[in-house]
């Protein structure tokens, strides 16, 4: 597989919006509405999002309505709400507990054991506060879930604001504390008992009828993010949705990098994460796959023995998000919301990283379009010559490069991805691939894998877990169905009108949804869906939709 040459210009950007596809200027196509019950094969549209029976969400009872909407022939936009306003469903004040552990650095959590819990109430209830113990049992998972622990909680109100006052008491006790809504638990039982509401909103491709192309982008560069409507309107797409996990914070890389595989036109743009898996994208055929994918990377001298270790492509050497590389600490394994580090890295770099690389201590080599090294810099951070490559190294790796690399001499970049069998990705230039993870359905059976991909932490009190994996968050989920079709999925949250998924309910959905083989993209203030340029579901950040690093586009034609 190549590594790329190109980048998207922020010009190409501004050109494409000015040519709009003519289904940007066209009414919808035929939509359906089916309350209480999903629709039958003989009013819904065909290829639609709809099965034999309602969601697996929530008490079975519930009504449900889904909205059937054909964008083009062989692409389906399905709306489904599902459930109501549930008035058993309060906003509560929950503490934070320090950690019993004698490293002073342990992390204070939501989440403690009884006796800890229980001293915690104890003051509580001394100052006049009315704590509350509650024992969290969060779904089992395979290595995970389970007892997480116990958490403290006071009051019960109508709303955030009227909880002020109580988190406050709190604060004043010693403790931090925040206003939650109780619609956001993800305990065990309450999935097959709640009332909702949800709203989720899916893209159906057929690719027996959809003449269009399911592809990935990430705008004029990947250290610069953008949001989901710019990323479609720029491509001109007809619906999209947000992608892989991303770089946010400068102290964990290059903000918008993404952190784990990127291929785009069948270049690669990043390495994975360890193993965890990638939506691999098949655009001459329209089909998807859910892939576990390695990294495999090599710098050599033409001419000359002995080689280094690539680490990694178009990020900042020794800050590795989520971990999952050779000799990280601290750890080798993924990792997920973690920045390792690694003293001793080789990064090469493209056009599409941005203008220049990252600046620092090590060296740079610049290489033209043939891999000749044009210059040996003892410090980086340059632009990347047009068509041409840079390699950073830090640590000990600066002498293994330099070693390797003189004026005039040239380089071999060996950069691939493997699969699970240990083969090279067979990848053409209609293929994209976008990171995520945990692997959620596996050949038609729920295979939920945190675990395996990073999302169980150690000496936390199963505080990351608590947040990310038990409590219901917005969500973004892919996959392909029996027919193999592909789904994109988008599950609105943090809001009381929209209570989100656990990640065990985001499994549940895509089974009940027909998939067969799923996997959870990035979620949170990331989810988003776009249709026709406009943002279709409800992002919750407070600022509205948050600039990401790459996207999901369903483009109206091929693009070659």
């Amino acid at each position: 597989m190549k590594i790329p040459h190109r980048r998207l210009t922020r010009a190409a950007i501004a050109a494409l919006v000015l040519g709009l596809p003519a289904a940007f200027l066209t009414p919808a196509g035929p939509t359906a509405a089916a309350p209480s019950l999903p629709a039958t094969a003989s009013s819904a549209t065909p290829g639609a999002a709809d099965r034999a029976e309602t969601l697996q969400l929530g008490a079975p009872d519930l009504p449900e309505v889904r909205t059937v909407t054909e964008l083009a022939p062989g692409l389906t936009r399905t709306s489904i709400t599902r459930g109501t306003a549930d008035p058993s469903l309060v906003w509560t004040a929950e503490a934070v507990i320090p950690s019993a552990s004698p490293d002073p650095d342990a992390p204070a959590s939501a989440l403690s054991d009884e006796t800890r819990a229980r001293a915690v109430a104890a003051k509580l209830q001394s100052g006049g506060i009315q704590a509350r113990v509650e024992h969290v049992q969060s779904p089992q998972l395979r290595g995970a879930g389970g007892d997480l622990g116990y958490r403290v909680r006071a009051g019960q109100f109508a709303s955030k604001a009227d909880g002020a006052a109580v988190v406050e008491q709190i604060k004043a006790a010693g403790y931090a504390s925040s206003v939650l809504y109780t619609g956001w638990d993800g305990d065990a039982g309450t999935s097959s008992q709640s009332r909702g509401p949800w709203k989720l909103e899916v893209l159906t491709i057929d690719p027996k009828q959809f003449q269009g192309q399911l592809t990935s982008g990430f705008g004029p560069n990947l250290q610069d993010r953008e949001t989901t409507s710019q990323l479609a309107v720029g491509a001109g797409a007809l619906a999209a949705t947000n992608g892989g996990y991303f770089v946010l914070d400068p102290k964990a890389g290059a903000p918008g990098d993404p952190t784990g595989a990127a291929v785009s036109d069948g270049l690669i743009l990043s390495e994975p994460v360890g193993d965890r898996p990638s939506l691999v994208m098949d655009g001459e055929k329209n089909q998807t796959t859910v892939q576990r994918l390695r990294w495999n990377g090599t710098l050599s001298a033409i001419g000359k023995t002995g080689q280094v270790r690539l680490d990694g492509l178009n990020r900042v050497p020794g800050l590795i998000r989520n971990c999952g590389g050779i000799d990280d600490t601290p750890t080798s394994l993924p990792l997920h919301d973690v920045t390792c580090t690694d003293p001793d890295e080789t990064v090469a770099f493209t056009q599409d990283f941005g203008p220049s690389t990252p600046a620092g201590l090590g060296l740079e080599v610049v290489l033209d379009e043939r891999g000749t090294v044009t210059a040996v810099n003892t410090s980086r951070g340059v632009p990347v010559p047009a068509r041409g490559r840079t390699v950073q190294a830090i640590g000990a790796d600066a002498q293994k490069l330099g070693n390797l690399a003189r004026v005039g001499a040239r380089l071999k970049i060996d950069a691939g991805l493997l699969n699970e069998d240990g083969r090279s990705l067979k990848a053409g230039s209609s293929t994209d691939v976008v990171n995520g993870g945990p692997v959620l359905v596996s050949d038609g059976a729920e295979n939920v894998t945190v675990k395996r991909d990073g999302m169980v932490r150690q000496g936390d009190g199963n505080s990351f877990y608590y947040g990310w994996v038990h409590k219901r968050n917005p969500r973004t989920i892919a996959g392909v169905d029996a027919q193999g079709r592909t789904l994109l999925v988008t599950a609105d949250g943090r809001q009381t009108t929209a209570l989100g998924l656990s990640i065990t309910e985001s499994a549940d959905v895509a089974r009940s949804l027909g998939m067969v083989d799923a996997i959870n993209l990035d979620g949170g203030g990331s989810t988003t869906m776009v249709v026709n340029g406009q943002v279709v579901n409800s992002p919750s950040d407070a600022a509205g939709q948050r600039p990401v690093g790459d996207a999901l586009l369903v483009l109206p034609r091929r693009k070659n």
